[in-house]
C-alpha cells in the first residue's frame, strides 16, 4: 500500500490517527472483494479492519475538499473518513482504501467523526447491490463493531466501514483548490486527476478540455444508470460527486418503489431538490461548477475558456439522453434503434405514473410473463401500449428470445428494497446477522431472477412515506 495523493501539496489533506476501537469484531467482510484487491483475506484481523493497526505502508489522511451543500458553498473536508492509502490490485488498478466513522478529522467541524452501525451496515448493503446491478460505484470491504458507543439521538453502537474507491477525487476537491486561487496547486490537482483516471489525455495540448469532458461523460452515463434502476442519492452535493464517474456516500439513498419523478427520501431534502426527477439536472448543474474550477487552465483568455466550457457541458444532455434511451431500448428488449422508441417509452413511464405502479417490477414483469402481473396491466392504457411495444419488437431482426435475454440482463428482479434494508439492519443491531447475510446473497445476483428471489421482489404494505437520515 502507497499514498500517491499524499504527495500533492499538502493544503489538499491533513494527516489523520483512527480512534482506538475498545473491542473490535468484525461483523461483515466482503472476501470477494478482499481477493480482487490482491488482499490477503487471513490477515484482515479485527484489529486491522477498525484502524487499531495500520497496514504495512499506510499514511492515514483526511481530505481536503469543498462543496455546494444544497445550493450552498462551503469549504469541507473528510470530517469521519481516513483514507489509508492505494492498493495496486493484481490487474494493475489503483484502489483507495479508506475507514469511515473512524474518530475525528482536522476537519470534523465539532463532529465526533464516529458512525453507529446502522448506517455503516445500509452503506454496505447499497454500494454492494449497486456493484451487482452494474453501476460504477464506491465498494464495502467490511463492517466492524468498535465496541464505543456513539451519541446520536441514542446511545448506538459504534461500527466502522472499511470502504474502496477508484479514489475520491471529487469536484469539491477542484473547488477547494479554486477557492484558494494558487494557480499552480489548480494545476497539480488536475494533472493527477488526469494521470490517475485518463492517462491517454496526459500529452494532449488540450488534456483540460479532454479531462473535464471525461468527466462529463462518465457522470452523464452514471445518471443514466441511476434513473434506469430508480435509484435516489439523496444528497448530490458537489463534494459527493467524483471525478471517476463513480457513485459514492451511501447516506439517505433509496431505491424507488412507486415510479413518481417526485420521490425523495431524504429528511433533510425538504424543497426535493435532490428528487428522483432532478438527478439528471443536478448533475449537470454539479458539472459547471467543475467547469468553473477549470477555467484558467482552459486558456488564458477567460471568454475562451468559457466557450470552451460550454462547449463541453453542452455534451451533457445528449450523452445523458443517449444512454438512457439506450438503457430503455434494451430495458424493452429493442436490440435496435427506431425514431419513437424514445416516445414508446416515455409513454410506458407516463402510465405507469399514472397506475402508480412498481418501477422494477413493472419491468420484471414485462420480462418474465411467468410471474405474478400487475392488476393495471389490463387497462386500456397499458394494453394500446403493449400492442404498440409488441409491433415494434417484431419490426427487428432479432429474435424473440434474444429479445427477452436482453431485458432480462437489463431489468433487475430484485432491487435493495427499502422496507428489507430496514429489516435487515435492525435485526443486526438487535444481535441476529443472519437477516442481513441473507439479503446481502439474493441482491448479489439481482438479474437471475431465482425463486428464492421472489419474497424479496414484493414492496412495503405501509403507506407511511419512507424517510432516510444522514446518519451524522
Amino acid at each position: 500500500m502507497n499514498n500517491s495523493y499524499s504527495q500533492l501539496p499538502e493544503v489538499f489533506f491533513a494527516e489523520a490517527t483512527p480512534e482506538e476501537a475498545t473491542s473490535p469484531k468484525v461483523v461483515l467482510l466482503n472476501k470477494g472483494l478482499a481477493e480482487s484487491l490482491g488482499l490477503e483475506v487471513e490477515e484482515l484481523n479485527p484489529e486491522v479492519l477498525c484502524g487499531n493497526e495500520l497496514p504495512e505502508g499506510a499514511a492515514p489522511i483526511a481530505q481536503a475538499y469543498a462543496g455546494h451543500q444544497f445550493g450552498n458553498f462551503t469549504m469541507l473536508g473528510d470530517g469521519r473518513a481516513i483514507l489509508l492509502g492505494e492498493q495496486l490490485t493484481p490487474s494493475g488498478d489503483r484502489v483507495d482504501i479508506g475507514l469511515k466513522g473512524s474518530g475525528p478529522t482536522a476537519f470534523s467541524r465539532g463532529g465526533d467523526g464516529l458512525a453507529a452501525l446502522g448506517p455503516m451496515l445500509r452503506e454496505y448493503i447499497i454500494s454492494e447491490a449497486m456493484h451487482a446491478l452494474g453501476i460504477p460505484t464506491s465498494r464495502s470491504l467490511s463492517v466492524t463493531l468498535t465496541g464505543n458507543d456513539v451519541h446520536r439521538e441514542n446511545i448506538l453502537p459504534g461500527a466502522v466501514l472499511v470502504r474502496t474507491a477508484s479514489s475520491y477525487l471529487r469536484v469539491g476537491t477542484f473547488q477547494y483548490a479554486a477557492a484558494r486561487q494558487v494557480p499552480e496547486d489548480l494545476k497539480e490537482l488536475a494533472d493527477y486527476a488526469i494521470e490517475r483516471h485518463f492517462p491517454d489525455i496526459a500529452s494532449q495540448d488540450n488534456s483540460y478540455e479532454l479531462l473535464l469532458g471525461n468527466v462529463i461523460e462518465r457522470q452523464a452515463a452514471l445518471l443514466a444508470k441511476w434513473q434506469l434502476v430508480g435509484f435516489i442519492h439523496g444528497v448530490m452535493n458537489t463534494d459527493n460527486m467524483t471525478i471517476s464517474g463513480e457513485t459514492i456516500d451511501y447516506g439517505p439513498c433509496a431505491f424507488m418503489d412507486v415510479y413518481d419523478p417526485a420521490t425523495v427520501f431524504s429528511s433533510i431534502d425538504v424543497n426535493g431538490r435532490y428528487k428522483y426527477g432532478n438527478q439528471p439536472g443536478i448533475a449537470s448543474w454539479n458539472l459547471a461548477r467543475f467547469a468553473e474550477t477549470l477555467l484558467p487552465l482552459l486558456d488564458e483568455n477567460q471568454d475562451e475558456a468559457i466557450q470552451i466550457a460550454e462547449k463541453q457541458l453542452a455534451r451533457f444532455g445528449n450523452v445523458f439522453e443517449r444512454e438512457w434511451l439506450n438503457g430503455m431500448r434494451a430495458k424493452l428488449g429493442l436490440l435496435d434503434e427506431q425514431p419513437l422508441d424514445e416516445a414508446l417509452s416515455k409513454e410506458l413511464l407516463l402510465i405507469m405514473k399514472d397506475a402508480q405502479a412498481d418501477f422494477t417490477n413493472t419491468f420484471r414483469a414485462l420480462t418474465d410473463e411467468n410471474v405474478e402481473q400487475p392488476v393495471w396491466f389490463s387497462e386500456d392504457a397499458f394494453c394500446e401500449w403493449k400492442k404498440k411495444w409488441e409491433t415494434r419488437r417484431k419490426q427487428q431482426t432479432a429474435t424473440i428470445e434474444e429479445s427477452y435475454e436482453i431485458m432480462r440482463l437489463s431489468n433487475p428482479s430484485v432491487i435493495p428494497r427499502n422496507h428489507r434494508v430496514e429489516e435487515a439492519i435492525e435485526a443486526a443491531e438487535n444481535g441476529d446477522f443472519s437477516v442481513l447475510h441473507k439479503l446481502n446473497q439474493v441482491l448479489a445476483s439481482p438479474y437471475s431472477y431465482s425463486e428464492e428471489q421472489v419474497d424479496y421482489t414484493k414492496p412495503t404494505d405501509s403507506s407511511a412515506p419512507y424517510r432516510t437520515y444522514c446518519g451524522t
